[in-house]
């Protein structure tokens, strides 16, 4: 029964790490990736623009380059890489630090930071937030 739990965070490590191989062997600095639908469109950053690049720069432990693509995705690497190891010793039934759950309002508090994140990294006097592309 144990097993069957960890088919699901074992199924994202895998998608994780084929696509960082992707990213890290393929330099989306210089390739063609297809450019984000808001970027295209608009010209404007989302949230995400820049982390393929920020991936990459990672794989090569770039962290200054990583942090120059998108610095809202490179600071928050680390915690989702932790939460993820996480979530697969609890499913294998593995004892991990005590139970501890964000609150409901988390939600709206990342979603809030993320809307914050894109209108300044679009603004002209934060333009050094911005992916650079």
């Amino acid at each position: 029964m144990a097993r069957r739990d960890a088919r699901a965070p074992i199924t994202v490590g895998v998608a994780a790490l084929a696509g960082t191989v992707v990213l890290a062997v393929g330099d989306p600095n210089t390739t063609h990736v297809p450019l984000c639908p808001l970027k295209a469109l608009t010209g404007i950053d989302c949230p995400f623009c820049g982390s393929l690049r920020a991936v990459h720069s990672l794989a090569h432990l770039d962290v200054v380059g990583a942090l120059d693509h998108n610095v809202l995705f490179t600071l928050a690497a680390p915690f989702l890489v932790v939460g993820w190891a996480i979530w697969l010793l609890r499913s294998t039934g593995r004892p991990v630090l005590p139970r501890w759950q964000l609150p409901a309002s988390s939600n709206v508090a990342f979603a809030v930071l993320a809307v914050v994140f894109m209108v300044a990294r679009n603004l002209p006097a934060f333009a050094w937030l911005g992916s650079g592309a």
